[in-house]
């Protein structure tokens, strides 16, 4: 399976069964919350995903390789854990760079929100 295939289907099922295969071991990371290197330390961040976001969907809306690169547009849904459960959503786009090898060396997530916005979903709905 190529790596297109191998991602859609990873963002299907995400936080569930993530392909950690298709990374680098020293994979570089970056979002609006976090900034780091590592495989193991993605794996983390998916792992708080599963426990701290109620009912974590990703919806894939395109994704395109061009060379080295693929670019994601996606948005990342959940129910918060304050008692009243907000759903909170982001909507983004991802930067893959890719080794000869091609596993990902680099994954850059763009937001088409601020953090700010973010937390206001959390006490004023999305309409």
């Amino acid at each position: 399976m190529d790596i297109i295939e191998t991602l859609k289907n990873d963002y299907q099922r995400f936080p569930e069964n993530q392909t950690y295969s298709i990374y680098a071991e020293n994979v570089y990371f970056q979002d609006m919350v976090f900034k780091f290197r590592g495989v193991k330390l993605y794996q983390w961040m998916i792992k708080f995903i599963k426990t701290f976001f109620l009912n974590p969907k990703m919806d894939l809306h395109n994704i395109q390789r061009l060379g080295d690169t693929i670019k994601t547009e996606w948005t990342l849904s959940w129910n918060s854990p304050l008692p009243w459960k907000p759903r909170i959503a982001i909507s983004g786009w991802s930067e893959l760079l890719l080794n000869a090898d091609d596993l990902i060396i680099s994954h850059i997530d763009y937001w088409n929100c601020s953090q700010v916005d973010v937390l206001k979903q959390h006490f004023f709905p999305i309409k």
